[in-house]
């Protein structure tokens, strides 16, 4: 045979394994990959196999997820590069990361598979278990210590802190269930699971139970999914389907989770906002929210550590409630955390006055001298053992009085200071004459007490000290305001407010002497 002949057969052949191999490597992947699903680039070199086939279908089916996940940090740094970074820096708190994790980037698969075997919201996806909602419990693994810290704070407890104290859970079923007219009288219903979710639940959070499976039909075909009660949800205080509590996306929002967002009052406006808690208007009014607006957009809002003055020229919530501050020296200011009431030394939201801080985040766990799970009791006396104590209070005041100092003088910063405690106790005052009244409306009858929420001097009582005086504190705290002190649910409302309801005691009290008063009646408006 020629040497022409015995090439052209050896040529021949090898094209054939080569054509062969290639439909065999096709074959592979139509198994492993659903129908309509290309590969893609990936978005560096460190991504894992598992993420890869992630993000090869979700560009397609859910491509909005895929590229707001390719600007992340989590897209581009691999842990081991994270864990290089010196300690002031860094983002990854946990000491030993699972080695199968530090040589990739944090995408898809590293956050839906883990802890798998407690998830009751996992299910086998084309060939990988993953869970539906990635839960602290998850990001624990990385991030142990802010985990941590926020299992400590008042929002990982937040559902329970509202659904789990039947005062507060009859507040919430008088605002959201559905009224009815029967026999002239209003009467109200339970509020349905979607209201609440919707309303309360939505910033406090929902318990996500798994309650069978879905099937989704998409491009790619039916995929079977776990149908998922309550969801979606992103309160803070969400029970999970691994039994955490909390949700990380309430700041660091889906599939960015950027610090910048978490850093931007923006993000807190989502609940913090008028009537009951107004962190949002005052601060937007205020002179540090009017620096904010005015030149926020050049500032650094990623940085860790955040430099005072350098990276920012006024504060945002994150700078006061949370963030690792230093000086343009490197001196620290305050440390990190994501406990959020950790600098705070005294509970402004009024329950129904204004109080030391709680102990633990479990509020629910609280009983006045009366037996009421409230922190303080109608007259104003202090739960105190479940509070923390005036050393503590001074610790945590200290703590904040550190971070004005940063930017203001001592005097500015104690005048600020003396001013907030002088409204606070006013507050309370007006919040105490509105409840003489109220108390005096059920002395004489004239409301029922059985329902503290339900009959309009009754109202008038709760928006004395939920909306009003709450409004005057937040605006004391955040300085630079004054019309939410005056006439913007400030002390005008406040002073109309005990007006209405003297004048709606008197209106009540002279009906029901005159229904007494006609023939056949007994006095309490019985009949003979």
């Amino acid at each position: 045979m020629s040497k022409s002949r015995s090439r052209n057969r050896f040529l021949n052949v090898s094209l054939s394994m080569v054509f062969s191999l290639s439909l065999a490597a096709a074959a592979l992947v139509l198994i492993s990959t659903p129908p309509g699903c290309e590969a893609k680039s990936a978005v560096t070199d460190s991504v894992s196999t598992q993420t890869q086939d992630c993000i090869d279908c979700h560009s397609g089916v859910t491509p909005g997820i895929v590229k707001d996940w390719e600007t992340s940090r989590h897209s581009h740094v691999t842990v081991a590069e994270a864990m290089t970074k010196p300690a002031a820096e860094r983002r990854v708190s946990a000491d030993n990361p699972p080695a199968e994790l530090r040589n990739h980037v944090v995408g898809c698969y590293e956050c839906h598979s883990r802890n798998t075997d407690k998830h009751k919201d996992s299910f086998d996806h084309f060939g990988y278990r993953i869970n539906v909602i990635v839960t602290p419990s998850d990001c624990a693994t990385c991030h142990p210590v802010e985990v941590s810290q926020y299992e400590e704070s008042k929002k990982a407890d937040a559902y329970g802190n509202l659904m789990e104290n039947p005062v507060y859970r009859m507040l919430v079923s008088t605002i959201d269930g559905v009224k009815k007219i029967e026999g002239g009288k209003i009467v109200s219903g339970e509020p349905s699971a979607t209201t609440l979710n919707e309303s309360c639940l939505g910033c406090h959070g929902t318990v996500v139970t798994a309650v069978g499976t879905d099937t989704v039909h998409s491009e790619i075909g039916d995929v079977i999914v776990p149908k998922l009660a309550n969801w979606p949800n992103q309160g803070v205080g969400r029970i999970n389907p691994d039994g955490s509590k909390g949700a990380c996306t309430s700041c660091h929002t889906r599939h960015s989770f950027s610090i910048e967002i978490a850093r931007k009052p923006f993000t807190c406006a989502q609940c913090h906002l008028e009537p009951d808690v107004p962190a949002w208007e005052v601060y937007r009014e205020s002179k540090h929210g009017n620096i904010f607006l005015s030149k926020g957009s050049t500032w650094n809002m990623e940085d860790v550590p955040w430099v005072v003055g350098k990276d920012f020229q006024a504060p945002t919530c994150a700078t006061c409630h949370n963030s690792l501050l230093v000086s343009p020296d490197g001196t620290v200011i305050a440390q990190r955390t994501h406990d959020f009431g950790s600098r705070l030394w005294v509970r402004l939201f009024g329950l129904i006055y204004s109080h030391p801080q709680p102990k633990s985040g479990n509020t629910a766990v609280i009983r006045n001298a009366d037996g009421l799970p409230l922190p303080t009791t109608f007259g104003g006396g202090l739960a105190s053992q479940y509070l923390i104590d005036s050393s503590e209070q001074a610790s945590q005041l200290n703590a904040m009085e550190t971070i004005c100092k940063s930017c203001h003088s001592t005097s500015w910063t104690a005048g600020h200071f003396a001013h907030l405690d002088t409204v606070t106790q006013e507050t309370d005052m007006m919040t105490k004459a509105a409840t003489q009244l109220v108390a005096t409306a059920w002395a004489k009858g004239i409301e029922d007490k059985s329902n503290p929420f339900d009959e309009e001097i009754e109202k008038m009582w709760v928006e004395q000290w939920l909306f009003y005086a709450n409004t005057m504190r937040y605006s004391a705290a955040m300085t630079g305001a004054p019309d939410y002190e005056a006439f913007k649910h400030g002390w005008w409302d406040m002073s109309k407010n005990l007006v209405h309801m003297k004048d709606m005691i008197d209106l009540k009290s002279a009906l029901k002497e005159k229904e007494e008063m006609k023939p056949g009646k007994q006095p309490g408006g019985k009949r003979k």
